[in-house]
């Protein structure tokens, strides 16, 4: 008996982006009405939505039939839900957008072109301005201090206007475009950290298979920062960034340079908690370092599972750090030249 003819399906999207909520809807009108808004039309939306109570993704998804709704009974974190959000994409890209981060009409279209630009790169970052204040910035790409800590590069620091496409250490996971294929190949985030520093855990492991990120400050989103969290110094995020800082330096820094940078890591967060003293905020970042340390058995395994991954040495992962204190303490912009491919090396 001859099979009926199966059906054709969808062609697949050029990009995938997925947008993870959880209570997020004050915000979450605003971040999807910029999605609508779009030039660039090839692309797919998911919303993983992570138990929110406010029903906003549910009511969202029944206004627009075209969202791939995933709901979970509980909070899974934003790793894991991005992660599911990938496993379910479709596109050739993948782009994490938060949800209360609103893209300029342009910005998928300038990623995308970004991608036909430069073929051997796999990873881009979006200028982020501050939605309140536009002509402040909320990163320009995240920049790794040679200490072992990661910051997004320029925060609320002023705009500083045109700036040329450049490398950065890794991208921001509030508005980032990824290889989806990559980003899969290398484990997606680590579900471990939950939430903070995933973003950063991931990039590092980039640079570590030998790949680069570019910053594409003409694909613009302004972003809330931590809405879903109580914002970026509340004690949810200080605890987890607080913690997660830890176990990414000890999990990703390969072996060289984690034992050059060890004392600087120490002497760093010494200084860290001497600013947080002055602000009355010990509580959240103590708790946070103790549990980094209490889970080190946790970031030692992770280090085993990326070191094992690795293709390049601490001499490359050393030079795409900043080595500049000040890049640090002032949260400054660090965007290099985007220089032909190199070879990975041992």
């Amino acid at each position: 008996m001859a099979r009926p003819p199966a059906k054709d399906k969808p062609p697949s999207p050029a990009v995938s982006v997925v947008v993870v909520t959880y209570g997020s809807g004050p915000t979450l009108a605003a971040c999807l009405a910029s999605l609508a808004a779009q030039t660039e039309r090839d692309f797919e939306l998911i919303l993983v939505d992570n138990a929110s109570a406010d029903g906003a993704p549910q009511a969202a998804a029944k206004a627009d039939r075209s969202i791939r709704l995933i709901e979970n009974g509980e909070n899974l974190g934003f790793a894991a839900a991005v992660n599911q959000g990938a496993s379910a994409a479709r596109g050739r890209w993948l782009a994490l957008l938060n949800p209360d981060a609103y893209a300029a009409p342009d910005w998928l279209a300038r990623l995308l072109a970004a991608t036909q630009a430069h073929p051997d790169v796999r990873s881009f970052a979006s200028r982020q301005l501050l939605a309140a204040d536009p002509t402040r910035l909320d990163g320009l790409g995240d920049v790794m201090a040679a200490p072992g800590f990661p910051f997004r590069g320029g925060y609320l620091r002023p705009d500083p206007g045109p700036v040329a496409a450049g490398e950065v250490f890794s991208p921001c996971g509030g508005a980032m475009l990824v290889d989806r294929g990559l980003f899969l190949a290398l484990g997606g985030f680590d579900e471990r950290l939950f939430c903070y520093c995933e973003d950063v855990d991931f990039g590092y492991r980039l640079r570590l298979a030998g790949e680069r990120t570019l910053v594409i400050p003409d694909a613009v989103v302004r972003h809330e920062g931590s809405a879903s969290t109580g914002g970026p110094r509340s004690d949810f995020a200080v605890f987890h960034g607080s913690r997660n800082r830890v176990w990414v330096f000890v999990k990703d820094t390969p072996p060289v340079l984690f034992w050059l940078t060890l004392p600087l890591h120490a002497l760093t967060t010494a200084v860290l908690f001497a600013r947080h003293a002055t602000r009355g905020e010990v509580a959240a970042p103590w708790r946070g370092l103790k549990a980094g340390i209490r889970g080190l058995p946790i970031a030692l395994a992770a280090r085993r599972e990326a070191q094992a991954q690795r293709k390049v040495g601490s001499l490359a992962i050393a030079r795409a750090m900043t080595w500049n204190p000040l890049d640090l303490f002032l949260r400054r912009v660090v965007i290099r030249p985007l220089g032909p491919s190199r070879p990975t090396g041992s």
